[in-house]
């Protein structure tokens, strides 16, 4: 359990409050770049950490992240003209560039000097892995670009889409870190009985902590001598990492790759979550066919969200479209999709949840060490310090794995290389 004064600073992320502070410190996705395909396109609404803001690409490629409002008269600048390297309001034509200079003001007598006073808020980008991201903390403690091995990874071995999620961030950051649940949730063919996560539905969980948060160790009895191991990353304040190498009947997985997601918070009751997969074999690329297969098998495929949105058809309003005959006679949910059934549970919970509630059982060590984690850096940041997982350097090298392994055998030293980034 958490106590309730303990859950309200890890779920509110607004201006001011603990979280929100925090995550305020690291560099964040804001947006993916297919959302701003053109420069001097349409502008593009952002909620991010509870603020309102507008992202645009400008004449010469740069993005602006700038207030949702005009500061003049707080008109919408939605609506503004994305025109020469500035975002124009269409009230009176104040313009702003992307580091929120007001460069242009008709309105106003020539050379006043009130142009060089006014500023739209602003917040720097940067472009990386197919995804725009920002930093919204003070301008002296900004730390360098991020630099996970999945925004180093060639285009053509890397895919990166995203959901929308109708809960709290730390609902879904904790799904993605709780490693049991597959035996149950995910478990989509309920007979099978060379399904690992059927013959073990009770992982052994190791971790340790690390300068970017901790990686921890998934171990499941696969029977015939051996192992099923999982190594996965969980870096600060709210990505997970994972292999996808091996499938749960041993077999080699035809494209082998890394899996990862980030749970954003867009406000304290909504998140975006960017999904990415990393391919690990320079020879085998993902491409577009294959990532979408992927991304129908979650769920989460084109087809699979309302039109013009990242929101799933299936949602709480329909129940998923939870299949009751299935679930008596195939799958553990009856819901389609790993990304759906995940949603349906994280979801289910209500916007927030009273952590003050739970009974935590051993399979939970991950999720009470990551909030260990946040409200360690909570504090830290309150006390003017650093939280982990801000210097790159602490990452960079990191790379999650998982394969089968004889029993008695180390897995430390049989995954040794696989450990390593390579891109």
């Amino acid at each position: 359990m958490l106590k309730p004064e303990d859950n309200e600073r890890l779920v509110r992320v607004g201006p001011g409050t603990p979280a929100g502070n925090l995550f305020r410190r690291y560099w964040i996705p804001a947006l993916l770049a297919e959302e701003l395909p053109e420069k001097d396109g349409p502008p593009v609404r952002v909620r991010l950490l509870g603020e309102d803001l507008i992202a645009y690409r400008d004449t010469d490629d740069r993005v602006g992240l700038v207030d949702a409002f005009c500061p003049h008269r707080r008109a919408p600048m939605f609506f503004g003209r994305n025109e020469e390297c500035g975002l124009r309001c269409v009230y009176h034509g104040w313009k702003f560039d992307v580091n929120g200079d007001c460069v242009d003001m008709p309105s106003e007598p020539a050379g006043t000097p009130l142009q060089a006073k006014v500023k739209i808020k602003s917040y720097p980008t940067v472009e990386k892995g197919g995804v725009i991201w920002t930093y919204m903390g003070p301008k002296e403690l900004q730390p360098d670009p991020p630099d996970y091995e999945w925004l180093r990874a060639p285009a053509t071995h890397r895919h990166v889409s995203k959901t929308y999620e109708a809960c709290n961030y730390l609902q879904g950051l904790e799904g993605g870190l709780d490693t049991a649940h597959s035996s149950f949730a995910h478990n989509n063919n309920i007979h099978a009985k060379n399904d690992v996560r059927n013959r073990d539905k009770a992982p052994r969980i190791d971790f340790e902590r690390t300068d970017y948060g901790y990686y921890y160790v998934s171990t499941r009895n696969a029977g015939e001598g051996k192992s099923w191991v999982r190594v996965y990353h969980y870096l600060m304040p709210f990505q997970q990492e994972r292999g996808n190498v091996t499938g749960i009947s041993g077999e080699r997985e035809a494209v082998p790759k890394l899996d990862g997601h980030l749970w954003v918070p867009i406000d304290d009751e909504q998140t975006y979550v960017y999904n990415w997969m990393m391919g690990l074999d320079e020879n085998v690329p993902i491409s577009a066919d294959y990532a979408e297969e992927m991304e129908k098998f979650t769920g989460r495929g084109k087809d699979d969200l309302i039109p013009g949105t990242y929101k799933l058809k299936l949602n709480l309003a329909n129940d998923y479209k939870i299949d009751r005959h299935l679930q008596k006679t195939m799958t553990f949910t009856g819901i389609t999709g790993l990304n759906t059934q995940d949603y349906a549970l994280q979801e289910g919970m209500g916007t927030i949840v009273d952590r003050s509630k739970e009974f935590l059982g051993t399979s939970d060590k991950a999720i009470v060490t990551m909030r260990r984690l946040l409200l360690e850096a909570v504090e830290a940041v309150e006390r003017g310090e650093k939280p982990r997982g801000l210097d790159p350097s602490t990452y960079r090298e990191v790379r999650a794995y998982d394969d089968f392994v004889q029993n008695g055998q180390d897995w430390r030293e049989v995954f040794a290389h696989n450990l390593k980034a390579k891109w």
